[in-house]
């Protein structure tokens, strides 16, 4: 309206200059022509006007339904949030009459809960679960959950422990997927004996909880056992013997980490090695000199069956032979002669000897030599890294326990042995002293007087 207002001024303001130059009728035009112009925009500003206060109600009209809307939704709010209030506090109610009426139910809860859990343990480390994997999952739930079981995961438990009850006792044989030593997957038959052992034609299994899956020991127990256990694989009678660990798999492993014979002697170090040589040098002269003790003593019995004939292969032999000889020598030089005889077949008998006693008296001190060592070893471990990992001072214990072993081993038996010499050697000797004194007196009488 301002904005027309400056027009019809300026409008005026130019008709008003033009009519200072113009004729009295054409100025009655322009009059007229300025009011219709007036009339017009004032009727312009009247609509406009008019259509402002028309829209500015509507407005209005409209600001107040939304005012109506807001307060009809916010009452609504305020009747839900006090019906949700309300709610709540009928549920805590609720929840507190149903765990002071559950009061029986919540102790069977607990219970299934904890059976459910032992059993879980039990199975996880149960060779029967090789045979039926997956039954640690189906515990699970009951296990983990805090709600009342339903009947199927009553009847889940009920069947479980039925079942590894039932199979504990069972031997079954079935195929199923075996690691190597490597950790390779092989299908072999596998025969469970209860939840004790699984054996396969290659010996025992061990099972991986972490996989539900068998693997072969990678080393085996040796001897009888081992044998036993691939016998009964093979085995088409109703029965047969085996081995099994009752303490499911502690004694077994106890028995694979056992070290064998060849170990041991390597605990011994080269002390260890040092008494098996001098033992098996002394058992190599044993062993020849029985031989040739027996073979003489052999020779001399069949000699005292025939004096007359003397032989050169036994010394009763040669030393019949030196007296017939010296029949004629007198008594005294005959007694001389036949001694130098009797000492000359002497050494051959007893050679040896002295080298096994040594021995059999170096053994044991070659023992002690190499326990010295190992204590020695062992308290360096100690001094250096203390006490805390006894796989630190196992070597050395090891060595000082092995040699003595060793030495021990090798002086016991050589010492039998070494009297066994003896008293071979010495029989031969009486025999030959016994038959020497008889030659004498045998000479004697014979000899003209």
């Amino acid at each position: 309206m301002r904005r027309a207002g400056c027009l019809t001024g300026f409008t005026f303001f130019f008709l008003v200059l033009i009519a200072s130059s113009a004729p009295a009728s054409d100025l009655d035009r322009l009059l007229s022509r300025v009011r219709q112009h007036q009339q017009q925009i004032t009727r312009i500003n009247q609509e406009r006007e008019s259509r402002f206060l028309a829209d500015k109600k509507q407005r209005q009209q409209m600001l107040a339904g939304v005012q109506s809307e807001l307060a009809k939704l916010e009452q609504e709010a305020a009747d839900l949030k006090k019906q949700f209030e309300e709610n709540r506090q009928q549920l805590i109610e609720l929840e507190e009459k149903l765990q002071s009426s559950a009061g029986v139910m919540g102790e069977i809860v607990g219970t299934v809960r904890q059976v459910a859990g032992d059993l879980k343990a039990t199975l996880a480390n149960s060779l029967v679960s090789a045979q039926f994997p997956g039954r640690i999952r189906q515990l699970a739930p009951i296990a983990d959950s805090k709600t009342l079981p339903t009947v199927d995961q009553l009847n889940t438990l009920w069947y479980l422990l039925l079942q590894e009850m039932t199979e504990s006792g069972k031997v079954s044989r079935f195929e199923s997927k075996i690691l190597d030593a490597a950790g390779n997957p092989e299908r072999k038959t596998v025969i469970r004996i209860g939840t004790f052992n699984a054996i396969t034609d290659e010996g025992y299994l061990r099972y991986l909880p972490e996989t539900e899956t068998l693997m072969l020991l990678p080393r085996q127990p040796e001897g009888r056992v081992l044998r036993l256990a691939t016998e009964y694989v093979k085995a088409q009678a109703n029965w047969a013997p085996v081995a099994i660990d009752p303490s499911r798999g502690t004694l077994l492993e106890m028995l694979i980490h056992a070290p064998d014979w060849r170990e041991r002697i390597q605990q011994g170090g080269i002390i260890g090695y040092i008494i098996l040589a001098l033992g098996l040098t002394g058992l190599v002269i044993v062993v020849i000199r029985l031989i040739y003790l027996i073979r003489t003593g052999h020779h001399v019995e069949a000699q005292l069956s025939d004096l007359e004939s003397p032989r050169e292969n036994n010394p009763l032999g040669r030393i019949l032979k030196t007296t017939l000889e010296t029949r004629q020598t007198d008594p005294e030089n005959l007694e001389a002669l036949l001694d130098e005889a009797i000492l000359r077949e002497i050494p051959p008998l007893e050679r040896g000897q002295a080298l096994v006693k040594l021995i059999t008296a170096v053994a044991p001190l070659l023992g002690l030599l190499g326990t010295v060592t190992g204590m020695i070893q062992t308290f360096q471990a100690i001094s250096l890294f203390g006490t805390g990992d006894p796989k630190l001072m196992a070597s050395g214990i090891s060595q000082a326990l092995v040699t003595t072993l060793l030495g021990l081993s090798v002086a016991i038996p050589l010492l039998f042995l070494h009297s066994l010499l003896v008293n071979r050697s010495r029989t031969i000797i009486q025999i030959l002293e016994e038959q020497s004194a008889g030659l004498i007196s045998l000479i004697l009488e014979k000899r003209p007087r």
